[in-house]
């Protein structure tokens, strides 16, 4: 099987749980660094300094809007750098860059999410491109973006559109949890929230002169209170551009809500590398091969998410987002294997929603099961999900036996 096969199957379920949803189609890049394997892998690009071998990967993660749920992968793209940046390279056509991928992506998230309502792509600094502003957003998709660039106006000749944000008056103030990062800790923040209206002009570099000569947005800049500030980390200060309508303090926190979804793909690579499944250690020997692994690491990986995010039976997803029947039928077999005598130690929720199912796969995977307990995270899943995998395989191969001997007689 060749690995777009591959990522179409892991892809192939989500289109139908976004039905009439809204949709937020979420994208980032990572680097799969192999360099501990030189000398024994072929077939690597390089990462990191450009000296390392590895390759680099960029999913969509398909989340609901309104109750965020996972809904799934929604596509994967893979690439190996072979050289490094041709001279000129930013006046280079933006078909010809790297990032033409952040355009290509969610034009690839669109056309496989057909069922959806609404789409909005959410992604990270590198993602402020003109282009994708210029040709992606349409009647069903949106965009929401950390801006990265300093752009000119084009309604104000002497300002740019950082300073005239950060002449805006603050307009309102919410307090939100965010959880860990490598250069944050998990604290509760309060954000002060600034947003307007602003016409960006089409940037002197842009290589598409098809491209309109300037761009109607709307922008939200959130800034954290120092009184909140962990410690010498930095502040947080967001400033986020946006295609949907913000005219009022509940249209950005509604928005600030959504990029705050950014955190699932986050915790995906996570999952993948070295808290989880650690795919970077790999004893595979040619880059194809790798390739695969990594898409087969995803598919696990955003099932884990889909079980974390369920733990708790706040969103009413059923068990098949992340399970066929016969594997639902063999939960069903497990659960009172893991279920003590009295109610606190029975599973809490209905069969056979997916919050049913991640109380039997977190128990699989050591966790206690008293809700006074700390709920169970990723990699408590993850190792559940590989000892079900091991029960599951056994059960198939029992039946197999079983069928055999009644054919057989």
């Amino acid at each position: 099987m060749s690995t777009e096969e591959l990522i179409a199957g892991a892809c192939a379920g989500t289109n139908p749980r976004c039905q009439g949803r809204h949709v937020l189609a979420i994208q980032d890049s990572s680097e799969i660094n192999l360099q501990r394997h030189s000398g024994r892998v072929d077939g690597l690009g390089t990462v990191g300094n450009g000296s390392d071998l590895g390759f680099f990967v960029h999913p969509l993660l398909a989340v609901d809007a309104n109750e965020g749920a996972c809904l799934g992968l929604a596509h994967l793209h893979l690439w190996q750098r072979t050289q490094g940046k041709a001279p000129h390279y930013k006046q280079l056509p933006i078909e010809e860059k790297e990032s033409v991928r952040w355009i290509d992506t969610v034009v690839a998230g669109k056309k496989r999410l057909t069922e959806a309502a609404t789409i909005t792509a959410v992604a990270d600094r590198e993602a402020d491109i003109y282009e994708l502003w210029d040709r992606v957003p349409d009647a069903r998709t949106h965009l929401l973006i950390r801006a990265c660039r300093d752009r000119n106006l084009a309604t104000v000749s002497d300002m740019t559109l950082f300073d005239w944000m950060d002449q805006q008056a603050v307009q309102g103030s919410d307090r939100i949890t965010l959880p860990v990062t490598p250069k944050r800790s998990a604290h509760e923040a309060l954000l002060h929230v600034r947003f307007g209206t602003v016409t960006l002009k089409k940037p002197g570099n842009c290589s598409d002169k098809q491209a309109s000569p300037h761009l109607t947005l709307n922008m939200i800049d959130v800034v954290e209170d120092a009184a909140t500030v962990v410690g010498n980390e930095a502040p947080i200060h967001w400033r986020l551009l946006t295609t949907h309508a913000v005219g009022s303090l509940e249209e950005a926190r509604r928005c600030i809500g959504w990029y705050c979804q950014r955190w699932h793909i986050e915790q995906t690579f996570r999952t993948i590398k070295r808290q989880g499944l650690d795919v970077e250690s790999s004893q595979l020997e040619h880059g194809v091969r790798l390739e695969k692994l990594v898409v087969m690491a995803f598919s696990a990986a955003v099932r884990v998410m889909q079980l974390t995010l369920a733990r708790e039976g706040r969103t009413p997803r059923p068990a098949t987002d992340a399970f066929d029947a016969g594997e639902i039928e063999v939960l069903q077999h497990v659960q009172p294997t893991l279920e003590g005598k009295t109610e606190k130690q029975k599973n809490p929720h209905p069969r056979p929603s997916l919050a049913w199912a991640a109380w039997i796969i977190a128990r699989l995977g050591g966790w206690k099961g008293y809700a006074s307990e700390r709920k169970p995270g990723p990699i408590t899943l993850l190792r559940g999900l590989q000892a079900f995998s091991a029960i599951h395989q056994g059960w198939l191969l029992a039946r197999l036996a079983i069928d055999k001997d009644v054919c057989i007689r």
